[in-house]
């Protein structure tokens, strides 16, 4: 149904590109026989030019991971909280992107700041082409301006750098070796109770990963500290038990 409703998306494209073309072709007979004017037919010459260069745009996008969903990771850096302010008006504005284009946004993970702004989130956007249309955001991203929080009424510079990685479905091949992976936990910090500072209930996941076209390894870390059930999490190392195939499976 993906595949379907890809080439659907090209044949609409198509479509609405041919029909712009005939009905210009068709505006400016009238306008050679006085029936239609100048500004009617550059408006829809505009109007089809903007379809033909949105079709090759979207044609550019021909990378395996393009068309996916994508997830999108924003953290605060140097700065202060003009950092943390900046950290925040970046996420309003994918927040806004996402909803102009008709995404599905969820935020999976949101640490603020103690002052104003955020230190970093981390959001899930679904839709077709996301990640194509997004990944060109990667890197540190910088805003100069007359700070609101500085006494002086000074210009800070704020830094702020944003992460995308497409969300990969089952049409991408994905190999994990175990003997890659590492496990560890610490105790994560709170607001208090009986178990800070007795149970490590934070949990952080290694990966050396090599790169198989340059030889090359990086260290892919995971880390979870917002649940303070320890079992719960080291429970995904372990491999689901083999239901028995006579027995029913629990309501």
């Amino acid at each position: 149904m993906k595949k379907v409703r890809e080439v659907k998306g090209w044949l609409n494209g198509y479509k609405e590109a041919s029909d712009a073309y005939n009905d210009l072709a068709v505006l400016f007979d009238f306008a050679k026989e006085g029936e239609a004017t100048e500004e009617e037919v550059d408006e829809q010459y505009n109007a089809a030019i903007q379809i033909v260069e949105n079709l090759e745009f979207k044609n550019m996008l021909r990378e395996e991971a393009d068309p996916m969903s994508a997830v999108l990771k924003i953290n605060a850096g140097a700065g202060g909280t003009e950092a943390q302010d900046w950290a925040q008006m970046l996420m309003r504005m994918y927040m806004r992107y996402a909803e102009n284009h008709k995404y599905k946004l969820t935020i999976s993970n949101l640490l603020e700041a103690d002052d104003a702004g955020i230190k970093q989130v981390t959001m899930k956007i679904e839709g077709d082409y996301a990640y194509g249309y997004l990944k060109g955001e990667n890197g540190v991203h910088r805003l100069v301006r007359v700070s609101p929080y500085n006494a002086q009424g000074k210009r800070m510079t704020s830094f702020a750098s944003v992460f995308v990685t497409p969300l990969v479905d089952d049409t991408i091949e994905i190999v994990v070796e175990q003997s890659r992976l590492s496990w560890d936990t610490f105790r994560s910090g709170g607001a208090g109770g009986q178990n800070v500072n007795k149970v490590e209930s934070g949990v952080r996941l290694r990966y050396q990963y090599k790169d198989p076209y340059t030889g090359e390894e990086e260290e892919i870390l995971i880390e979870n500290t917002e649940t303070r059930d320890q079992p719960k999490l080291l429970r995904l190392r372990r491999p689901p038990r083999e239901r028995p195939s006579h027995q029913l499976p629990d309501l």
